[in-house]
């Protein structure tokens, strides 16, 4: 019985079970949140072409977090024939669609070879954004 009331007094999300604060409002953790927001937003870029601002506007969020997204490399920009000028590769300085390598320095920099991996998918819309999946065969090399 002294366990049913322990337990009585705590409150958990929904989705992971994770232990919340009694006056935490929402019935879900802020990273369950996230998720859930970032599954929304993966299926409206899958469903329209758009920008990040379009994203941010849509969803009502700031767009560091879609930027942040794009950085952590979970949806990137469509490439365009001017290549983007808004993100760029911390190593080398060249202009990139997700993360913060460019292919040729993220290869260097894990020592991976060039054949049998992921490259990034050529485009010709401009600022547009796609949902990156893993062990997507369908990219083309670069």
């Amino acid at each position: 019985m002294e366990n049913a009331s322990l337990f009585d007094n705590m409150k958990f999300c929904a989705i992971c079970r994770g232990a919340l604060p009694l006056d935490y409002e929402d019935e879900l953790c802020p990273a369950c949140k996230e998720n859930q927001l970032f599954s929304q937003v993966k299926d409206y870029i899958r469903s329209k072409d758009v920008t990040e601002y379009q994203v941010a506007e849509h969803f009502d969020i700031p767009r560091r977090l879609v930027k942040r997204w794009i950085t952590e490399g979970r949806i990137e920009y469509k490439e365009d024939k001017e290549r983007l000028e808004t993100l760029h590769c911390s190593k080398c300085g060249v202009a990139i669609t997700f993360g913060n390598l460019c292919q040729k320095c993220y290869r260097e920099q894990n020592n991976l070879e060039r054949t049998g991996h992921a490259t990034l998918q050529l485009g010709s819309d401009d600022n547009k954004m796609r949902f990156l999946e893993k062990g997507d065969s369908s990219k083309g090399n670069k």
